[in-house]
C-alpha cells in the first residue's frame, strides 16, 4: 500500500520530466508550449499584481456555493426517486430530458437573466451538476441490497425510518462517490462560464491571457485547476477512509 503514493509521485514527475525536455530542449516554440520556469515566473507576477490568490478565491468560493445548491436539492430528490415509483415517475422525465441539454448552451439565456454576477455562474453549475447527481444518487439507493430493507419492514420501521435509518446509511458511501464524481464536473462548468461571463476568476484569467497569447498564463490556470481538483479529490478520499473503514477494508482484501 505505501508504494502506491510513490508510483502516483513518479507519474507527476514523468510528465514535468517530458514537459522539461520538450521545452527546455527546443523541440517546442515557447509560444505553443513554454516551460516550467515560465509558468513559475507567471506565477510570481499575478502574486506580484495580487490576482493569483484573489482569483482562485473567487472560483473557489463559486464552484462550491453552486454545488452546495446542487446538492441540497439533489440528495432528498435523488433518495425519493431511487425509493418511491411515484417520485421517480414525476421527476425522471424531467431530468432525464434536461441532463443531456448541454449547459454550455444556457450561457446566453444565463447571460440574460443574470447579467454577469455570480447568480448566473451558480445558475450554470446548477444545470450541470443537479440533474446528473440527481440520477447518480438515485441509482446509489436502487442498489442497496433489498433484504436491508424488507428486514427493516419486518420489524415494523415506517416507509421514513427505513429510507433515513436503512436505505440512506447502506447507499452513503455510494453517494459520497457521486460527490467526488459530480465535484469535478463542477469545476468544467465553471471554468466555461467564467471563459465567457466573468471579471474575475481562473477561467476568466485564462480568457484574458488568450486575448494577448500569454500561453504561459494560460498553462498556469490549468495546472492551478488541475491541482485544486487534486487536492479536493484527495480530501474526498480521505473523508471516504475516514467515514467507511469498512470498506477500505474490504477493498484490501479484494
Amino acid at each position: 500500500m505505501k508504494r502506491y503514493p510513490l508510483i502516483s509521485a513518479l507519474s507527476i514527475f514523468f510528465i514535468f520530466g517530458i514537459w522539461s525536455i520538450v521545452t527546455y530542449g527546443g523541440y517546442v516554440d515557447p509560444l505553443f508550449l513554454p516551460s516550467p520556469s515560465d509558468v513559475v515566473r507567471a506565477a510570481a507576477e499575478e502574486i506580484e499584481e495580487g490576482i493569483f490568490f484573489t482569483d482562485i478565491g473567487v472560483s473557489f468560493y463559486r464552484i462550491l456555493m453552486g454545488f452546495l445548491i446542487s446538492t441540497l436539492f439533489a440528495l432528498p430528490i435523488g433518495i425519493m426517486m431511487g425509493t418511491s415509483r411515484a417520485w421517480q415517475s414525476v421527476w425522471e422525465p424531467v431530468v432525464g430530458l434536461v441532463r443531456y441539454m448541454p449547459a454550455v448552451a444556457f450561457i446566453p439565456l444565463s447571460i440574460l437573466w443574470f447579467g454577469t454576477t455570480d447568480t448566473q455562474k451558480f445558475f450554470i453549475l446548477f444545470l450541470g451538476v443537479f440533474f446528473q447527481e440527481v440520477i447518480m444518487i438515485a441509482d446509489n439507493c436502487k442498489s442497496v441490497n433489498r433484504s436491508l430493507v424488507e428486514v427493516g419492514m419486518t420489524i415494523g420501521l415506517k416507509k421514513f425510518e427505513i429510507i433515513k435509518d436503512i436505505v440512506f446509511r447502506a447507499a452513503f458511501p455510494g453517494i459520497m462517490d457521486t460527490f467526488r464524481t459530480t465535484w469535478g464536473w463542477a469545476w468544467t462548468y465553471l471554468v466555461v462560464a467564467e471563459l465567457v461571463a466573468a471579471s474575475e476568476g481562473l477561467g476568466f484569467r485564462i480568457m484574458q491571457a488568450q486575448r494577448y497569447l500569454a500561453t504561459d498564463r494560460i498553462i498556469l490556470g490549468i495546472l492551478v485547476i488541475g491541482l485544486l481538483g487534486l487536492l479536493t479529490d484527495m480530501l474526498f478520499k480521505w473523508l471516504y477512509h475516514r467515514l467507511f473503514p469498512w470498506k477500505e477494508s474490504a477493498k484490501a482484501k479484494e
